[in-house]
């Protein structure tokens, strides 16, 4: 078998994927937190918060999508595209919690712990879209312009 194809190869990829799919499901768990209880009790709910929950439901999906070694080399850009969401999520709230002061108030903790699952998040959709990048700018198999039947 040739490396490339091998079980061994993908795994690392694999292990990428599945974190980003449990930090992602985690970030939606964080946030709807706060969506559900202002919903229950007829307030109004921020949008910042809307946002952090749709980024969560594209990170989730978009691992379980991209978990294939084929889609990885040719989904680095999609993999750009939620780094930067993920860039967003966490200047937004972090810079609404990380200086603030936790003491004893259950729910400024969570979300000081949300930003930290937000930097996570960010971290490991840049690793993929790096890698994704490698595997398509080095390892793709050039092919030639305008019919792709000769080898470069």
């Amino acid at each position: 078998t040739s490396s490339s194809g091998s079980l061994l190869s993908k795994l690392p990829l694999w292990v990428l994927r599945f974190l980003q799919f449990v930090f992602a499901i985690t970030v939606i768990g964080l946030y709807a937190q706060d969506l559900r209880a202002a919903h229950k009790a007829g307030k109004y709910s921020d949008n910042k918060w809307g946002y952090a929950v749709a980024v969560g439901v594209i990170g989730a999906v978009s691992s379980l999508l991209l978990a294939w070694p084929r889609l990885t080399m040719w989904g680095w850009g999609w993999d750009l595209v939620v780094f930067i969401l993920f860039t967003a999520l966490f200047g937004l709230f972090g810079k609404m919690f990380i200086h603030e002061r936790a003491e004893g108030l259950n729910g400024v903790k969570r979300m000081k712990n949300a930003v930290w699952i937000d930097l996570i998040n960010m971290l490991l959709w840049f690793v993929t879209a790096i890698y994704g990048m490698i595997m398509f700018f080095f390892f793709r198999g050039s092919r030639s312009l305008h019919t792709g039947r000769a080898a470069v």
